[in-house]
């Protein structure tokens, strides 16, 4: 493209934030709108209300010149990206409410507007719901036919927390669903100027297949953490064997892959739970139980709370017992404790009379919401483990991994250690704390 086109972005969370300061980075011209009048101000002063790594510098790099903040939606861009949340419900299936009033929002907008323009959705649906949901949304509220004056495509985001913009950067791969060829040949434009000779593998396809590839994918990748966790749960009987070994001499068979084989407490966050109940949902909707998936997410469920088993079988009961636990949030680099694993363990050992004192880099304030003075809060990993009778590993953030057998044996009450999240040598501790357990570490016989 001579002149690159104009983007705008509905809906300024984590995805679309991200996406509209990376495509900004690379200078393309990007509004960004979202109905939340406070969350719009804070960005509009440079404040980034995730914790994301890059994220911010690139706010600042491009924020009233290459990024505005748009107040309405009266100059829309060329190509719009519509990344607004869908939520999960309590029965699974996801909330479209948020989609389907930007969707309005946006068609009222586009009436008088002339011109072109692709509508592009980003934010994670169930397979039909851009044709179902989107599409007549779109046309009743615009007056515009699709495939005429609009153009419509999904475009699935495989972004990762604490990792987004280098994935946005890098990805894998990109996957352009289409509702017809000029729809696809306008974003594909698009991606190929701003990738330019670094333009990653793309797959074109319909609509349906682009919904369906997301949720295949995260739901694919859930299944393999569940198979480890499984495998962690048995060989943890054993004595002598270590899942970690096991994982690796599995990873070493290319048709298995070495990622996502690392047994721990479970996934959490925004997507993967999300997804593979969504996609259950949608599964038994349209006719099919779809047993592997259903036990996917029961075998997460019950994932966390082994880390408490392992405690009980060296201390007894828990009550009146001091329990530290390192790590809040899902994952490391992130704020988010959406679905995560600290949450069950946490409240598990509140209702067991334990005395909880957490630290998390990140993730404290949003875990106060929570809790609140349930529990007690640290300035630090060491100042979290003083006087504890045990410690549980549960996020595994990179300063973590600098604690040595010293660290706990000299500050814990009793050092009693479980590694949730399998980042120590546990021969390193062998001798050192009163006792080391690990999720699928057998215990070694005397």
């Amino acid at each position: 493209m001579a002149v690159p086109p104009r983007i705008s972005i509905i809906g300024l969370g984590y995805v679309g934030l991200t996406t509209a300061v990376c495509f900004a980075s690379r200078g393309l011209p990007v509004s960004g709108f979202d109905v939340d009048i406070k969350k719009t101000e804070k960005i509009g002063q440079g404040i980034v209300h995730f914790h994301e790594p890059r994220v911010a510098e690139l706010l600042k790099d491009s924020l009233g010149r290459e990024f505005k903040i748009s107040r309405d939606m009266s100059e829309l861009g060329d190509i719009i990206f519509i990344a607004v949340g869908t939520p999960g419900k309590e029965n699974g299936s996801i909330d479209l409410s948020y989609l389907k009033s930007a969707t309005e929002m946006l068609g009222n907008a586009l009436k008088s507007q002339e011109g072109y323009r692709l509508v592009v959705v980003k934010s994670t649906v169930v397979p039909e719901t851009t044709e179902n949901a989107v599409e007549p949304i779109l046309e009743a509220s615009s007056g515009k036919k699709v495939g005429h004056e609009l153009g419509l495509a999904m475009n699935p985001e495989f972004l990762r927390e604490g990792s987004a913009v280098r994935d946005m950067f890098e990805p894998d791969r990109l996957v352009i669903g289409e509702y017809d060829k000029r729809s696809g040949d306008t974003l594909e434009e698009l991606y190929r100027a701003y990738y330019r000779e670094k333009m990653p593998p793309l797959l074109r396809t319909n609509l349906v297949n682009a919904e369906f590839i997301k949720y295949a994918s995260n739901a694919f990748l859930a299944t393999k953490i569940s198979f480890a966790n499984s495998i962690a749960n048995i060989a943890q009987r054993v004595p002598g064997a270590d899942i970690s070994v096991i994982a690796k001499g599995m990873g070493l068979d290319a048709r298995i892959g070495e990622r996502f084989l690392n047994a721990g407490l479970g996934f959490g966050g925004s997507c993967f739970p999300k997804d593979v109940k969504a996609l259950v949902a949608y599964s038994e909707r349209i006719g099919y139980d779809p047993l592997l998936l259903s036990d996917t997410e029961e075998i997460n469920t019950r994932q966390p709370l082994i880390a408490l088993e392992l405690a009980k079988n060296i201390l007894g009961s828990l009550k009146g017992k001091k329990m530290a636990i390192l790590g809040l949030s899902f994952k490391p680099d992130t704020d988010d404790i959406r679905e995560a694993v600290s949450l069950p363990i946490i409240q598990a050992a509140l209702n067991e009379g334990a005395t909880i004192t957490a630290y998390d880099p990140a993730a404290m304030e949003n875990v106060s919401q929570v809790f609140g003075n349930k529990i007690s809060y640290a300035n630090s990993a060491l100042e979290a483990i003083k006087d504890a009778d045990c410690c549980v590993i549960v996020t595994e953030w990179d300063e973590f991994r600098k604690l040595r057998p010293e660290n706990f044996a000299s500050q814990m009450k009793n050092s009693v250690i479980v590694d949730g999240r399998r980042i120590f040598d546990h021969d390193s501790f062998e001798g050192k704390v009163d006792r080391f357990l690990a999720i699928g570490l057998g215990e070694r016989q005397s």
